[in-house]
């Protein structure tokens, strides 16, 4: 099993994965139409990504997975996403500050994966790249006018970016998986990604009027298999069918 590239493509994939299957929990319950459609849309733009990193991880497995038993047989421990994808909606403004933190590190992240020696990292990495410029785009849009809407509005996105800033330093903090990917010049400098980030993230903030929080204490743990309850919770939904019916195809 090629170890290094198959944990790093896990890695990217299950991010992916479990953020799309927060996304679509949107599915029907947008605050209007349009904005409905757009995150249905976004959710699929990461579920495709998802498929092509899993199925690549699988490949690299060599034990006869694909992409779906990668995704709907695996336990909450086995998974290897960052936590803040995994963080309950909550309301709008939540899912807005969880999407543009991941947002801006995944479009900087896929940038410069977009030179990986891998091949088909580096394939995947630029079809996904457009998804991610356009995702950013729309988020940073919306943090904008949410923070610089309305009291209530604003009051409510400084909640989110508040209470979501603790799970941020995860992204750019290299796992296992990251240093040996970086070593072998698979993956992309977490350090120089953070740069990026956060002078885009501060930029973002200062413009929707929204103070950068001040705490420092950070949450990990997701990229080693240690998550939150409530990684385990959306499992036990997307996983539902296939654990209850090995095998079912639509």
């Amino acid at each position: 099993m090629e170890t290094t590239r198959y944990k790093y493509a896990l890695q990217l994939g299950d991010n992916a994965l479990i953020l799309a299957q927060r996304l679509g929990e949107w599915c029907g319950h947008g605050p209007v139409l349009e904005q409905d459609i757009a995150l249905t849309n976004m959710a699929l733009d990461h579920l495709g990504q998802a498929q092509n990193l899993l199925t690549y991880a699988a490949e690299l497995e060599g034990k006869g997975r694909d992409a779906d038993q990668l995704a709907c047989f695996r336990d909450a421990p086995e998974f290897r996403n960052v936590l803040l994808v995994e963080q309950p909606n909550e309301d709008w403004a939540y899912t807005i500050a969880r999407q543009f933190f991941y947002d801006v590190f995944n479009y900087y992240n896929l940038d410069a994966l977009r030179q990986s020696s891998d091949q088909r990292l580096a394939d995947i990495a630029t079809k996904s790249f457009k998804e991610a410029t356009y995702h950013l785009r729309f988020s940073s849009e919306w943090m904008i006018r949410l923070g610089d809407g309305t009291e209530l509005s604003h009051n409510k996105i400084q909640k989110a970016v508040d209470d979501l800033w603790m799970f941020t330093s995860e992204l750019t903090t290299p796992s296992p998986a990251d240093t040996a990917a970086l070593e072998q010049k698979i993956g992309p400098d977490l350090g120089a990604i953070r740069a990026l980030w956060e002078q885009k993230v501060a930029a973002v903030l200062s413009e929707a009027t929204l103070e950068k929080p001040t705490k420092t204490w950070m949450l990990y743990g997701g990229k080693t298999g240690v998550h939150t309850e409530y990684l385990s919770h959306m499992l036990t939904d997307m996983q539902f069918m296939q654990r209850t019916y090995p095998g079912l195809e639509w």
